[in-house]
């Protein structure tokens, strides 16, 4: 297939069409993708016998840290960067198409939590705003323009305001989203405690470096809490992917159509396991088309068979060796 027609595949995406249009993406990709055939050359992997989603490798996710993933000759309109300590080298992902990010994007919320017109989006990400390259506030910016209400908008420190809006929006029954990064929400937690209701309070994890890390329980406790809500959700993503998944309750990730995880053994970096135990996560995202579909992720957790997914924590550099080995041939 070409690229405009696996676009066109993946726009549509049926869900009984992943295995088929993911493998076509991988032949297409290892024609396309320099580093990739690379890659697939010192595993001794011939495309052509691949037949099986199980047996498509997945690349190491470091190698967005080094190497250019581009699939195919085009120029990127912006690149996401990864966070990251002073002098650390960070992860950069080029887009080729904002629209392509920005409709798959809105598609993958609305399709769980309903339309973004007429709805708050509120959303406190200071330690994001404060760098450029997320991809978290290009996407809570278009949620922002989309929601068309007057209420909307970024917080960096004003806390204060904040509260104000939420609690406005609480009295006037106005449908909103608060969409935040772990610390700063347990911030307006610990000086604004109020009852929200109603209200869709997203953490995006991530202390960085501004707390002692929780758990994923100690922090949806302490902000139910303190904002008296029933469940406090959850959003999945990263610069490396351009599909989300959203945890509507308990951590358990739902995915975007475009977007498959697949546990692997933590000590076997070519290797699949069963669902429902301890694993790393390999990560199947279409929707990366232009860059690499397939990756291993540094990520532990857990996946189900109906497809939902947990996350439990981050392996250590032990962990990942194999991986590493591999990548240092590239």
């Amino acid at each position: 297939m070409t690229r405009v027609q696996l676009a066109d595949r993946i726009r549509n995406l049926r869900p009984t069409d992943f295995n088929e249009v993911a493998l076509a993406v991988f032949h297409y990709q290892a024609a396309h993708n320099l580093i990739y055939a690379h890659y697939l050359d010192l595993l001794r992997v011939e495309a052509r016998h691949v037949l099986r989603l199980a047996d498509i490798p997945c690349l190491p996710i470091d190698l967005f840290k080094s190497q250019a993933l581009q699939s195919g000759q085009w120029t990127p309109v912006r690149t996401f960067t990864s966070s990251g300590t002073t002098g650390a080298t960070t992860s950069r992902h080029p887009l080729r198409d904002e629209t392509w990010y920005r409709e798959g994007a809105c598609r993958t919320f609305e399709r769980q939590y309903g339309p973004l017109a007429g709805r708050a989006v509120l959303a406190l990400l200071p330690a994001y705003l404060e760098r450029t390259g997320s991809s978290l506030v290009f996407m809570a910016q278009d949620f922002i323009d989309r929601s068309g209400h007057p209420a909307s908008g970024f917080f960096l420190d004003d806390l204060p305001e904040l509260a104000r809006r939420l609690h406005d929006l609480q009295r006037s029954s106005t449908p909103t989203l608060l969409l935040g990064v772990s610390f700063a929400l347990l911030d307006l937690a610990e000086r604004y405690p109020m009852p929200l209701g109603d209200t869709v309070i997203m953490e995006t994890g991530g202390m960085k470096g501004r707390r002692r890390e929780l758990t994923r329980e100690e922090l949806h406790d302490t902000l139910s809490q303190a904002f008296q809500v029933e469940h406090i959700h959850s959003e999945y993503g990263m610069t490396e992917l351009l599909s989300q998944a959203y945890a509507p309750r308990e951590g358990k990730f739902i995915p975007a159509p475009t977007l498959r995880v697949l546990p692997r053994e933590v000590t076997d970096p070519l290797a699949l396991t069963d669902y429902g135990r301890t694993a790393a996560l390999n990560l199947i995202d279409l929707a990366n088309l232009d860059t690499i579909s397939f990756i291993a992720s540094d990520d532990l957790g857990r996946v189900y068979a109906d497809g939902s997914f947990e996350v439990l924590g981050r392996m250590d550099f032990s962990d990942v060796r194999g991986c590493n080995l591999l990548v240092g041939d590239l």
